[in-house]
C-alpha cells in the first residue's frame, strides 16, 4: 500500500488531476472515492472522464446509481449514497461493471466494504478548514497496477504544484 497525499485549491486543478487519472486509466481500472458531501467527488470523476475522452459533463448519478459514458473506455460512474444496505449494493450486479472493459469510479465507495476488488485507488477528499476552495486527497494504491499509477500520478501532481 502506498500513500500521497495532495491539496487542490480551485475545482479547476481537481479537475486537471481527474484527467491525468482518466489519460492513464487501462481496462479495468477501479477508483474508489470517499469524502463528505461537496468535497469534489464528482468533480473529481468529470476530469477522469476528460482524460478518458468522454465528449458529456458526467454529473453525479445518486438517484440512478449508475450511469455510463463512452470514451477511449468505458466509464461506469457509481453512487452508492442513497444506499444503506450492503445487500441492496450486492444486488447491483456488480461483477459486470468492475471486471468489463471500461474504467469504474465509485462515490461513497466505503459503503460497499467487502464487496469491491482488494486492488484499487482510493481517494479520500477532505476539505481545508482554512480555505473553502481547497481540498486534501488522499490516494491510496492498493496493488501493484495502482502502484505504478500512482507513481505516474505523482510526477504529475509534482508538476501541477499540488504536492504538499
Amino acid at each position: 500500500m502506498t500513500t500521497l497525499t495532495l491539496q487542490t485549491h480551485r475545482e479547476e486543478q481537481t479537475v486537471a488531476l481527474g484527467h491525468r487519472l482518466g489519460a492513464l486509466s487501462q481496462a479495468g481500472d477501479l477508483f474508489l472515492l470517499s469524502g463528505a458531501l461537496g468535497t469534489g467527488k464528482t468533480c473529481l470523476v468529470r476530469g477522469i472522464a476528460a482524460g478518458l475522452g468522454v465528449s458529456v459533463r458526467p454529473f453525479s448519478p445518486s438517484f440512478v446509481l449508475v450511469r455510463q459514458y463512452p470514451g477511449r473506455l468505458l466509464l461506469y460512474h457509481m453512487d452508492f449514497y442513497r444506499l444503506d444496505q450492503l445487500a441492496e449494493i450486492a444486488d447491483l450486479g456488480l461483477e459486470d461493471y468492475l471486471y468489463g472493459d471500461g474504467v469504474c469510479a465509485i462515490e461513497w465507495a466505503e459503503r460497499a466494504r467487502g464487496l469491491l476488488p482488494d486492488e484499487h485507488l482510493r481517494l479520500a477528499l477532505r476539505y481545508v478548514p482554512s480555505d473553502e476552495q481547497a481540498r486534501t486527497i488522499q490516494i491510496t494504491a492498493e496493488g501493484e497496477r495502482y502502484d505504478r499509477l500512482l507513481e505516474e500520478v505523482s510526477m504529475s501532481a509534482r508538476a501541477m504544484r499540488l504536492c504538499n
